[in-house]
């Protein structure tokens, strides 16, 4: 068996024991195999031990276990969508929100907060669906204005696009709420990110976008190890590098924009995930975007779980403690690359 192979296997039980700390681990600590106990029971009918509390069942079921697996799967999406933006534009400190998906977003939730938007048959869900829908339009509008200046769409291209729409919409949100000062709060901490109070019906909402994302993504392998020789090669061998790079970022979008959409902006997982895993399994992207998902969860599942710990009885904003990680990080790959 490859190393890679073994390494990829060795991750499911880390992934299991990760997911069920952050399950265990709250404000009321609850026993680790308690915890994997309640879960099995719950997912293939296996009995439960006698003296467990049903407090507690109702506590890791309905509370921590759809918080937590939210978490993994927003911080999986994000770095799947980190994975192949790095990959289209060659740069390992690109990132989703390069395009602006975090800005159109932002602007769309900042609308339903000040103007008290609400659709009868989402309610709660309003925020997020706009939300995830004003940054797909930022990515789609990115896309129209680097095709119609750029018919190639060369890399260079769509990040300026990209810094100049972003600047935009954030100078829209920025007068949005100087207007209405009384929802800064509001607007601030849903940028900066969190996962509380978000049960099922949230975890719900994202399954079909990741699978939509993610099932197209994996469809792209190919190409994506093409485009890293270069576009002139992809070319040559028959690969429509225009068309697949806007194939790739509207999914990098669907991925991006659901995901921040349902928790708040949450960076810098996004550009750690991807790079870990390229140093560990390789740049072969039938690794790296499935192992950018469970290192991306893994990683969000540990931030979420020191944000609403570390000053318990209080909750950071995931945002935060992201942003703490990855500014270091961020400088360490920057640096890095000069020095090479």
């Amino acid at each position: 068996m490859s190393r890679r192979k073994s390494l990829s296997l060795i991750c499911i039980p880390v992934v299991f024991l990760i997911i069920c700390m952050g399950i265990s681990i709250g404000s009321s600590n609850i026993n680790l195999l308690d915890t994997a106990n309640i879960l099995l029971n719950k997912m293939f009918n296996i009995p439960l031990i006698d003296d467990i509390n049903p407090k507690d069942v109702s506590i890791i079921w309905s509370i921590r276990f759809p918080r937590v697996l939210l978490a993994f799967m927003v911080g999986g999406c994000l770095s799947v969508s980190g994975a192949v933006v790095q990959s289209i534009l060659k740069n390992e400190l690109a990132s989703p929100y390069t395009l602006g998906v975090s800005s159109g977003a932002s602007l769309g939730a900042g609308l339903v907060i000040v103007l008290g938007i609400s659709i009868p048959f989402l309610g709660t869900l309003t925020l997020p669906l706009i939300g995830f829908l004003s940054g797909l339009l930022t990515v789609y509008l990115v896309i129209v204005f680097s095709q119609k200046v750029d018919k190639t769409m060369s890399n260079n291209t769509i990040i300026l696009a990209g810094m100049v729409l972003s600047l935009f919409v954030n100078a829209l949100l920025t007068t949005i709420t100087a207007l209405f000062s009384e929802d800064i709060k509001s607007i601030t901490m849903w940028q900066m990110g969190s996962f509380s109070m978000k049960g099922w019906s949230y975890v719900k909402v994202l399954i079909p976008f990741l699978l939509i994302g993610m099932i197209g993504v994996l469809k792209y392998t190919k190409e994506m190890d093409i485009l890293t020789f270069g576009e002139e090669q992809a070319k040559a061998v028959g690969v429509d590098t225009a068309k697949v790079k806007k194939h790739l970022f509207i999914l990098s979008a669907t991925l991006t924009g659901s995901a921040i959409a349902l928790s708040g902006t949450i960076g810098f997982v996004d550009l750690i995930a991807p790079h870990i895993v390229r140093k560990v399994f390789g740049s072969k992207h039938t690794y790296v975007i499935p192992m950018s998902f469970i290192f991306g969860g893994c990683l969000m599942v540990i931030t979420d779980l020191i944000s609403r710990t570390i000053v318990s009885p209080q909750e950071l904003p995931v945002g935060a403690i992201t942003a703490l990680i990855g500014a270091p990080f961020f400088a360490y790959v920057y640096f890095n690359n000069k020095k090479g």
